[in-house]
């Protein structure tokens, strides 16, 4: 028990000393700790206050940098202010100085048109005086006069107007004359040639046409079939189309006469149906001559269609188009009408156009003038009557309807396209070429024109032109001279008049021309 005492109290002993032994020696080592750690303070706030100092000398050094900058800009700034404001006051005493020159120079005007205004009232009054001088010696002239002639101022001034009044009605009708009969040949003139130029610019082909149809056969057997038993085929056939039918001795041919184109159309397109098909007897006749009229009677629209296409007409009743297209089957001394009409639309459309007038009322008027022609053989009076009435019953304009009625002069005319209709027709119809001779009449005309040129010597070519009007000689110069030039053209025109029948007169031109060519190599 003691030595379990004494151990603990030992122990105890040691215990304390151990304790006392460390906390002597850790407040050692902290002492040394805490000198350190005053040492690295003092260390790091020397430091502080060194980066501090720097710190502060270069934000001193930035703010100085700044404000110098500052002060430069407010420099500049004021400078240029003062610079515009100096050349503001210098504008500004310029325009000062030109104020006063102006106002100098006004002031001198002001007091030259004073002076001005004192002259002009010291003429005035000196003018005023001797007007009143002229007029006290002119009524005493009167005076004078009326003594001595024995009539008042007043009298002798109606006579004197009288007189001034008749000689100018004299030279008035004189200029009126004048003014009349140039405005009368200048518009001849230029009348004459604007067609002209019309008709150099419409080149319509027209054919004549006959009376009678040729229409081609398989074999000379089918004749007999047309003919059929005892000819009742023929006679249905003829009864059917009003169209007599012909059979000859030519080979392999029929021939159809009748004076309606249209129905001799209609007769040979169902006979060449007929010879196609092989069947022919009455009741067949009579079903394809009803179907060929009908599909006849649609083709007369598409023929209209056409023809207003070719003339550039558009928005017409299609009863117009089936008229148009029965023109086709139409003809005037020899003329197509509706050829013819295209014609006249070209013609009268060209005039109104060179004149400043409506070119597509005159073409539609030129195009429809005639479609009275295709109803005039199945209503009394005349086709212009006709047709006006025609053309005003499928919704035409007075102009239009005016122009179809007065194109032969059976009304007045009330515009200048219906006087270009009528004229357009009337060259049409005359042109050479166009009526009562062929086609190949024609041409064989203009080549034997051209023949006769040509057989002169020297001649190297000849062409006929203007519709056969004008005949225009190109002659070697080397062979012909001027003089012999002169002297060819009257031959030419002599020899033209006794060997050739033609229409007007013939132009004869001579053309002598000499070319030097050479060439830069």
């Amino acid at each position: 028990m003691e030595m379990n005492m004494m151990t603990l109290v030992v122990a105890l002993a040691a215990g304390l000393a151990a304790f006392i032994s460390g906390w002597l020696a850790s407040r050692y080592v902290g002492r040394g700790k805490v000198a350190d750690a005053e040492k690295s303070a003092e260390k790091i706030l020397l430091e502080a206050e060194k980066e501090a100092r720097a710190l502060k000398k270069e934000k001193i050094l930035e703010a100085k940098d700044e404000a110098l900058r500052y002060k430069q800009e407010v420099d500049n700034e004021t400078k240029h202010k003062r610079n515009e404001l100096n050349k503001l006051e210098n504008k500004l005493v310029a325009r000062e100085r030109s104020l006063d020159r102006k106002h100098d120079l006004l002031t001198k005007q002001e007091e030259d048109l004073k002076a001005l205004n004192n002259q002009l009232k010291g003429r005035e009054e000196r003018v005023e005086k001797m007007q009143q001088d002229l007029t006290a010696k002119a009524e005493e002239q009167n005076r004078q006069l009326e003594k001595i002639s024995g009539i008042t101022n007043e009298e002798a001034r109606k006579i004197l107007m009288s007189n001034l009044l008749e000689k100018t009605k004299q030279d008035a009708a004189r200029e009126m004359k004048e003014i009349k009969d140039h405005a009368r040949q200048t518009a001849n003139r230029e009348a004459r040639e604007i067609i002209i130029q019309a008709i150099q610019r419409t080149a319509a082909d027209h054919s004549t046409e006959t009376t009678v149809s040729v229409v081609n056969l398989p074999n000379d057997e089918m004749k007999g079939r047309i003919i059929g038993r005892e000819g009742r085929n023929i006679r249905s056939f003829e009864q059917a189309t009003g169209v007599e039918v012909i059979v000859d001795d030519t080979p392999e041919a029929v021939v159809l006469s009748g004076f309606d184109p249209f129905r001799r159309e209609i007769a040979k397109v169902a006979l060449e149906k007929l010879v196609a098909d092989g069947r022919i007897h009455p009741a067949r006749i009579e079903e394809v001559v009803a179907k060929t009229t009908a599909e006849m009677e649609e083709k007369l629209v598409e023929i209209g269609d056409k023809a207003l296409f070719e003339a550039g007409v558009t928005d017409t009743h299609i009863e117009i188009k089936r008229l148009l297209g029965k023109l086709k089957y139409r003809t005037s001394y020899g003329q197509n009408n509706l050829q013819h009409a295209i014609e006249v639309s070209y013609l009268a459309g060209l005039m109104a156009t060179q004149l400043g007038l409506d070119g597509a009322l005159a073409k539609r008027a030129g195009l429809l003038h005639d479609i009275g022609k295709a109803i005039d053989r199945y209503t009394e009076g005349t086709h212009s009557q006709i047709g006006a009435e025609a053309a005003k019953k499928y919704g035409e304009g007075p102009i239009i309807v005016n122009a179809i009625a007065s194109h032969h002069e059976d009304v007045e005319a009330i515009s200048p396209i219906s006087v270009l209709v009528k004229a357009a027709d009337a060259v049409s119809g005359s042109r050479p070429g166009a009526r009562r001779e062929t086609l190949e009449t024609y041409i064989k005309r203009l080549e034997n024109l051209e023949i006769i040129a040509r057989s002169f010597n020297g001649v190297s070519n000849a062409f006929a032109i203007q519709a056969g009007r004008e005949i225009r000689v190109m002659v070697e110069h080397e062979k012909v001279d001027d003089a012999r030039a002169m002297q060819m053209s009257t031959d030419i025109a002599e020899k033209i008049q006794n060997e050739m029948e033609y229409p007007g007169q013939i132009k004869v031109t001579v053309i002598r021309e000499t070319r030097a060519v050479g060439y830069a190599k």
